[in-house]
């Protein structure tokens, strides 16, 4: 925005004042604003909260379901055992490791479809959305103060439905972008500093 209003947004806004609505009073910009929203910051859920009420509950479905359960059981082995060796072996091995990952990623996507931002400074590491293009350490640069860079955080794919970025003409896309922040947090003043982005695009064989 501030961009924005230095390249001609101060001037239109003038000339509009003033009581010119020309369209020569509109400056045609090269840039484009993101619209603006209000990012609330909140702990994610575990994955199985404790809660006595799902407790009993889950208890009653388990009663109550428990003969067709066993009945599903049984028709189940009674399935594999009439599957030779090899074709079991095929079955175990469907899943590849790379969809494993991606299965992952769309599964704590799902629990918490508004996340656009994942934050868990020198925590366990980002969530990957595929195997592939993963930085390794040396892939990662030194601050300029010499200090190591750690994950901080990482902007989720999410975030794409909310730039209103067709217009453009151009795509911008991503799986999942990390960010690495100096360990010593050097700096301490209110100047910005340089960090790091590592950006990893969807798999060719996630769908």
């Amino acid at each position: 925005q501030a961009l924005d209003w230095r390249r001609g947004h101060r001037r239109s806004c003038g000339q509009h004042a003033a009581g010119d609505d020309s369209a020569d009073a509109i400056p045609e910009h090269n840039e484009f604003l993101f619209p603006e929203y209000e990012i609330l910051i909140e702990p994610e859920e575990p994955e199985f909260p404790a809660d006595s009420t799902d407790d009993e509950q889950g208890a009653e479905d388990t009663s109550k379901d428990a003969k067709e359960q066993e009945e599903l059981g049984a028709a189940g082995t009674a399935a594999f055992q009439s599957l030779d060796e090899e074709t079991l072996e095929a079955m175990a091995k469907h899943e590849t490791e790379e969809e494993k990952i991606f299965r992952m990623f769309k599964k704590q996507v799902a629990a918490e479809p508004e996340q656009i931002i994942r934050y868990c400074r020198g925590g366990e590491g980002p969530l990957w959305v595929s195997g592939e293009n993963r930085p390794e350490e040396k892939d990662i640069p030194n601050c300029a103060c010499g200090a190591k860079r750690i994950f901080e955080f990482q902007i989720m794919p999410q975030l794409l439905n909310h730039l209103q970025v067709d217009s453009l003409g151009e795509s911008i896309d991503w799986g999942t972008l990390v960010v690495y922040t100096c360990a010593d947090s050097c700096g301490g003043g209110s100047e910005y500093l340089e960090e790091f982005i590592w950006k990893q695009d969807y798999s060719m064989g996630c769908t």
